[in-house]
């Protein structure tokens, strides 16, 4: 017996000739980012609560019922501020007397700018509250605790964040403003385009797609979300699956603006789905420090434009398409000339559908030329996922998180808040970009592998 020799514990042994039987057979080794992705992205803290195990679903649930009591007071205690309501009141009396000439829906902050699907939801919450704001808030706090819970939904199944970190998708002050004490209708936007994301998780293309063009016609900004959701549908469907989901979402459009289609087709268009609008320079959150004879020029309007597309074009090709975008082009091109008739459908990876829909939303947020208060709701959600995603100490992901929602919580904007806000934003994309690029789709199973 060699006595220099320590001798393994028997586990040890064992794992030992099982890695050596693997190398012998030419099993390939997992990359070190598969298995990354094999641990928990949520070790920064234990996830254990004073000896016991935190189920997030559990503190989710908790989370859902102290925010609605926080809602209830809210409602009880703290006084409404009136904005829009009135100006959404008065364009839905309008339609609903039969005025069909977009022209001429007009409230007292202007004409109406939103698609139909706004005049059928805010004609709903008029006939169930008699246009009264007091039931009409308790109607936008049920709908807050409804849009929470379909976004810890989204956290819980994508697993990035750990579990405490739930709680900071219920710490806005400004958010919970925007639901329960001003009425907007980026509410109803946002809790659609999120219960469509939600659907993307399931694979449920079709209805997904309706509910997302559901969520545009209550309001535009949904529309940041398209182009990722576009490059999702190339890289789960084929060329087919994509013109059938493509298809539903514009019925959509087509029967919700019918009324309107047939009688004064050209006010419609125009006024619903107008993307030259100028904002006014002082309502500003993020852009304040920019003189206002070029914020409001269209040079700097292009300029903007031009940016948000080219970060999207290198996102999309660099960071959300590991062959590049040009290859899935290709690829997309020769199936369209495909003779077989079998539709194609991948699954997508949760964390992958997820990255990819709130960093192309939030490329958009971070080249918007003004973003008003209520704007905030557009990216709040998604602004903890991406902290997560970036490969940021939990410290600095803290000190941004606070920062960001100081900023808008600054009345009026400022140029320090403004500019701020702007550094926090272009440091946070800095971070998805330098985060790694996680698997696209999920993982076959290994019968599947043998079967293939």
């Amino acid at each position: 017996m060699d006595m220099g020799r320590q001798r393994l514990p028997p586990k040890l042994v064992s794992a030992q000739r099982k890695r050596s039987v693997g190398d012998d057979q030419g099993i390939p080794t997992p990359p070190a980012e598969s298995m990354a992705r094999r641990r928990s992205p949520t070790k920064d803290l234990p996830a254990t609560l004073g000896g016991y195990k935190v189920s997030k679903p559990l503190f989710a649930s908790a989370l859902l019922v102290l925010d609605s009591i926080l809602v209830a007071l809210i409602i009880a205690y703290v006084p409404y501020t009136k904005i829009d309501w009135d100006a959404y009141m008065s364009q839905v009396d309008g339609f609903l007397g039969g005025e069909r000439d977009y022209t001429k829906l007009k409230g007292d902050t202007g004409p109406l700018v939103y698609p139909a699907g706004f005049l059928y939801v805010y004609s709903a919450i008029k006939f169930l509250t008699g246009g009264e704001v007091f039931p009409a808030q308790i109607l936008f706090g049920i709908l807050y605790i409804i849009n929470l819970g379909l976004i810890f939904f989204i956290y819980i199944k994508t697993d990035l964040l750990p579990w405490w970190a739930l709680s900071f998708l219920c710490l806005s002050k400004r958010v919970h403003s925007i639901f329960i004490l001003r009425l907007f209708n980026d509410c109803f936007a946002m809790t659609l385009l999120h219960a469509s994301l939600a659907l993307l998780f399931s694979q449920k293309w079709h209805l997904a797609l309706i509910i997302f063009s559901g969520a545009v016609s209550i309001k535009m900004n949904v529309l940041l979300y398209a182009p990722p959701l576009f490059l999702l549908m190339l890289k789960a469907l084929d060329v087919k699956g994509v013109f059938s989901v493509l298809l539903g979402a514009a019925l959509v459009q087509i029967i919700l603006g019918l009324p309107f289609l047939l009688t004064y087709p050209v006010e419609y268009i125009s006024g619903a789905f107008n993307l030259g609008r100028v904002f006014i320079h002082f309502w500003s959150v993020n852009f304040k420090f920019v003189p206002e004879e070029i914020f409001v020029s269209k040079e700097f309007a292009c300029a903007l434009l031009v940016l948000h597309l080219t970060l999207l074009v290198v996102f999309a090709n660099f960071r959300w398409s590991k062959n590049g975008l040009l290859h899935l082009l290709k690829s997309k091109v020769g199936d369209a000339f495909s003779i077989s008739c079998e539709s194609r459908v991948k699954t997508l990876d949760k964390e992958y559908i997820a990255t990819v829909m709130f960093v192309g939303n939030f490329i958009g947020i971070v080249c918007a030329r003004s973003l008003h208060y209520q704007f905030y709701s557009w990216y709040f959600y998604s602004l903890p996922f991406l902290l997560w995603k970036a490969p940021f100490p939990t410290p600095l992901r803290l000190v941004l998180f606070a920062g960001v929602e100081l900023c808008w919580n600054v009345y009026p904007s400022n140029v320090y808040s403004s500019s701020s806000l702007l550094c926090v934003h272009l440091f946070v994309l800095l971070g998805v970009w330098i985060a790694p690029i996680g698997s696209e789709f999920v993982d076959r199973m290994p019968a599947e592998r043998k079967e293939a």
